[in-house]
Formats: structure tokens, C-alpha cells, sequence
């Protein structure tokens, strides 16, 4: 009886003792063979953490999602530069009549004529050149008539000659450039200053339509390195005055990035270019 119930004890602690050594076994084999992680999958688990992160972050440099490219032709900015597509058409000239007789104007002035410039170059200039051209004139009114006929033509040859020298579609990227800032400081200027290009608002309109040309040639031409180190310096200057604005007045920041196209996040926190 004894001896019986010694057998059987030995036996259960020689089960437990054969069973708490195959689970520790088990772990120890378990943690022995783990290797730790190389520099390259940490590389990639931290990538993967990025592209997780900026899945839905817009774009620092174009200011819109993926998809939603649209908010830039349909913001203020987009549509009060020059559509480069219209000057590639056939040219449109519309004709006035003038003192001078019937000139044909261009739809869009380049080189900085403004309309207050195209009245006084158009309507004033030729007509006080015809007339000072027949000043000194002596003799009866017949002649003074004709002679004062032909010099109005002359005038009138003159100034549709000028007209298709000053339209848009004779300017080269440069003077297209030009006019584009300057109807960019005329649209984001005060009421009360209708020409203040040192505007905040002025500033960052410019910069956006600089990053925006610098990134659509990055697009086609991504081994240019030089300019992408520009295109960095510009979309950070840009964010420093934005985030100046916000400090400054947020009703002003919120309606300039809606003007501009710019989604928030795409100017504030940390920007990787």
C-alpha cells in the first residue's frame, strides 16, 4: 500500500517537472532564435510609418490632395493670371474708333500697359501728333484740311502698328512673368493703395505663383537639382509669411489661402519638400 502510493507520487512530480522543462525549453528556444531587426527593414518599417502619415497630407509645393487639383483653377489667384493657352489661338484684335479713325486694339496689353497707359497712348497721343503736325501751316483751308487729313491717317497707321507691337502675344516668358505680378499686386493690394507690392498678402500671392511655375518645370525636368534647391527656399519663405499673417490676423490668413488655393496643412508644421 506503501509502495503503491510512492510510485504514484513519483510519477506526478516527474510529469510536472517533465512538463514545466519542455515549456521553459520551448521559451528559451523561442528567444534564441529571434534575430534583431537590420538597419534596412528599420528603414523600411520608418518609411512605411511616413507614407501612412502623409497618405492625406496636401502637397507643400501645388497646396492640394491628390485628386483635388481642381481648387487651383478654380481659386482667385488661378483666374486673374494669364491663360497662355488663349495667347497660343488666333489673335483677336477689337477695333475702336478714335479721333484718329478706327483702331484695332488687343484683348490683353503686355509690357505694363495698363488701360489708363492704352487711353493715353491710343486716343490722346495720336490726335495731339496730328495736330501739331499742322501748327505752322499757312495758306487757305483747303490745304490746311488735306494736309490735316493726312497726318490723322499717318497717325491712325502709327498707332494700329504700336497696337500689335504691345499685345500680350508678342511678350516672351519674361514679359509674361511681368504682367502676371503685375496684375497679382493689383488684385491683392489695399483699396486704399491700389499698387502696394510690399503687401503680405502681395508677397505670398507672388511666391505661390513662383513655386507653382518652378514645380510644373520640376515635373517635366525632376533631375534639375538646382532649382529644387530654390523650390525648397521659396515654399519655406512662403510659410514664414503665411504663418506671419495667421499671427498677425486669422480671418486675413484663412481668406488668403482660400484665394490662393492652399489647403492649412500644406503651409504649416513640417515641411518636406
Amino acid at each position: 500500500m506503501f509502495r503503491a502510493s510512492l510510485t504514484k507520487s513519483s510519477r506526478s512530480v516527474a510529469s510536472s517537472v517533465s512538463s514545466h522543462s519542455f515549456f521553459h525549453s520551448s521559451a528559451v528556444a523561442g528567444r534564441s532564435n529571434s534575430k534583431p531587426l537590420t538597419h534596412k527593414a528599420k528603414a523600411e518599417i520608418k518609411a512605411e510609418k511616413w507614407r501612412r502619415i502623409n497618405a492625406n497630407r496636401p502637397d507643400p509645393v501645388f497646396g492640394t490632395r491628390k485628386g483635388e487639383e481642381h481648387k487651383w483653377d478654380q481659386c482667385y489667384l488661378a483666374k486673374i493670371l494669364v491663360n497662355e493657352a488663349e495667347l497660343a489661338g488666333p489673335p483677336t484684335m477689337t477695333p475702336i474708333n478714335l479721333p484718329v479713325g478706327t483702331v484695332h486694339l488687343p484683348s490683353q496689353m503686355g509690357f505694363g500697359v495698363t488701360d489708363t497707359d492704352a487711353e493715353k497712348l491710343f486716343r490722346q497721343l495720336p490726335e495731339l501728333s496730328a495736330q501739331s503736325g499742322v501748327l505752322n501751316t499757312h495758306g487757305d483751308g483747303e490745304r490746311f484740311r488735306k494736309l490735316l487729313e493726312q497726318t490723322t491717317e499717318r497717325e491712325r497707321i502709327k498707332a494700329n502698328t504700336f497696337a500689335k507691337v504691345v499685345d500680350l502675344r508678342n511678350a516672351n516668358a519674361d514679359g509674361i512673368s511681368y504682367e502676371n505680378k503685375r496684375r497679382i499686386i493689383v488684385a491683392f493690394s489695399r483699396s486704399d493703395n491700389a499698387f502696394d507690392p510690399g503687401r503680405t498678402e502681395v508677397q505670398a500671392a507672388i511666391l505661390t505663383y513662383r513655386i507653382r511655375n518652378l514645380g510644373n518645370h520640376l515635373v517635366k525636368f525632376p533631375r534639375d537639382l538646382g532649382n529644387r534647391l530654390g523650390l525648397r527656399k521659396l515654399v519655406h519663405h512662403r510659410a514664414k509669411i503665411l504663418k506671419y499673417l495667421k499671427r498677425k490676423s486669422v480671418e486675413r490668413y484663412e481668406i488668403l489661402l482660400e484665394q490662393l488655393g492652399l489647403e492649412p496643412e500644406s503651409v504649416e508644421g513640417e515641411l518636406i519638400v
